[in-house]
């Protein structure tokens, strides 16, 4: 592995093709295969929406944009701004939903 004082070491072809994929990675392996991915994705955006978090975003970015005036904000500037409160501003009932559908999801494929 060589190393630099510029860049993170560079790992050899070996090393990645010994690397086992962790169980988050697998999962969201599985996921996608099965197409429950985007299926879960669908339904969040239909909660979000419901619940009105995507509209308080929307004010949100608009404030933003307002605040800092709309020719100095990058979509990037919205982003590192916007995604910690977004994040803790989902309900918990939308996130509850979610979990109980993954965990169906992962039970009815062990099962198999």
């Amino acid at each position: 592995m060589r190393a630099s004082i510029n860049r993170p070491p560079t790992p050899s072809a070996e090393e990645d093709r010994d690397k086992e994929p962790s169980l988050g990675e697998i999962i969201n392996i599985k996921l996608v295969e099965s197409g429950e991915k985007e299926k879960l994705m669908e339904l969040l955006r239909e909660r979000l929406v419901e619940c009105g978090w995507r509209d308080e975003m929307k004010a949100l970015c608009r404030a933003y944009a307002r605040k800092k005036g709309r020719n100095n904000v990058t979509v990037d500037d919205l982003i590192h701004v916007i995604t910690p409160k977004g994040r803790a501003s989902v309900p918990d009932s939308v996130k509850a939903e979610l979990l109980q559908r993954i965990r169906s999801f992962l039970m009815s494929t062990t099962l198999r």
